[in-house]
């Protein structure tokens, strides 16, 4: 199994406000625990940036 990058992620965006990255996804506190836990190499809510899939939607 193959660690992901977060760097990758489309939930991985730029908060202006920290001047840093982190994930979006909107995690409660035993949801984070769970994940962290697990011991899990893959996150369950990794998705690829994609730029180009609304264009091919379009198409």
């Amino acid at each position: 199994m193959q660690d992901v990058r977060c760097e990758d992620c489309e939930n991985y965006e730029y908060d202006e406000e920290t001047e840093s990255y982190e994930c979006i996804m909107d995690l409660d506190m035993d949801e984070y625990e769970r994940f962290l836990l697990s011991g899990r190499k893959r996150c369950p809510y990794y998705r690829v940036r994609d730029d180009y899939r609304i264009v091919r939607r379009q198409n």
